[in-house]
């Protein structure tokens, strides 16, 4: 339980050099690897479904790598919270803002995927413009309430959470307000369809299909490194001929684009999440006991 001292105790800590900041992170990622149990074996079963060819020497590297890099986004999080715009800027680069300014006046939807970056990037884009996204309540009421202020800092951005729907965000998008979306989560099988993400079945939501389709938005993807300075957020040039006439073909195009950013920094991606937790019919479930015992996962 995060108690409002303790956001006070993290807000202090964004204070401190970066340096040692990001030796803070890392030494608390491996705590947390060793302390969450659950979480770990939900993020080692997600790393030996979708790379069953390596080892598993490897996959615990990954995986022990993934904690410190989550932890330091965490404790990140409070200088984009709190600190000075200007520190923002100097700790989060942003390369390819070209392609953002190409879409010109059309819609945009800002594809950002969950790597442990996506909130460094998107408030360090809001530094410029004004920005739209959506976020889950979180159960802690005073943690929930410091991500709500922190995200709507700069800018008169707006936040809206996933139970308000998409009216507003096709309102705002109109009127040329980005949106910041964040399309790979397994949220259920309402609006979803099942694609292929590494090789396995995932039920992924068709809002970016559907959305492009209604308002003819531009697909800028946004993905965001954390390096060992800071962040490089990078920005994609618009996907052509997206989506297209058919949804199914759009949603795996996608999973496909998160797939290759993956390889590319395989521990930043959001391993914990229960990316397969929804399963067509008839398939067991993968997070079970029984199934981590079978594959020596327990």
């Amino acid at each position: 339980m995060i108690s409002r001292w303790t956001l006070a105790v993290l807000r202090r800590l964004a204070g401190l050099p970066y340096p040692v900041l990001r030796r803070v992170g890392e030494w608390a990622g491996l705590v947390l690897y060793w302390a969450v149990v659950p979480r770990r074996r939900i993020a080692r079963t997600n790393l030996r479904l979708c790379f069953p060819e390596i080892a598993e020497s490897e996959r615990r590297r990954i995986l022990k790598a993934h904690f410190q890099y989550f932890m330091r986004s965490f404790l990140d999080r409070f200088i984009l919270w709190y600190q000075p715009a200007e520190r923002i800027r100097d700790l989060v680069r942003v390369h390819g803002e070209e392609h953002l300014a190409a879409a010109g006046t059309r819609p945009v939807i800002l594809l950002a995927p969950h790597f442990v970056g996506m909130d460094a990037g998107g408030t360090r884009l809001t530094l410029d413009r004004r920005m739209m996204t959506m976020f889950s309540n979180q159960k802690n009421e005073a943690f929930n309430d410091a991500m709500k202020q922190g995200r709507l800092r700069f800018n008169d951005s707006v936040l809206f959470s996933r139970q308000d729907g998409l009216r507003q965000a096709i309102r705002l998008m109109r009127q040329g307000v980005p949106f910041y979306f964040l399309p790979d989560m397994d949220l259920g099988p309402r609006d979803a369809v099942f694609v292929p993400f590494f090789g396995v079945q995932a039920a992924t939501v068709t809002s970016v299909a559907r959305l492009a389709q209604m308002t003819g938005a531009a697909i800028v993807p946004c993905v965001t490194e954390l390096t060992d300075t800071g962040y490089v957020c990078r920005l994609y040039p618009a996907w052509e001929d997206f989506p297209g006439d058919d949804l199914l073909a759009a949603t795996a195009r996608m999973n496909q684009f998160i797939e290759a950013r993956t390889l590319e920094m395989p521990a930043q991606y959001l391993w914990t999440h229960k990316r397969f937790k929804t399963r067509p019919p008839g398939e067991p479930d993968l997070y079970s006991r029984s199934a981590a015992a079978a594959t020596g996962l327990s």
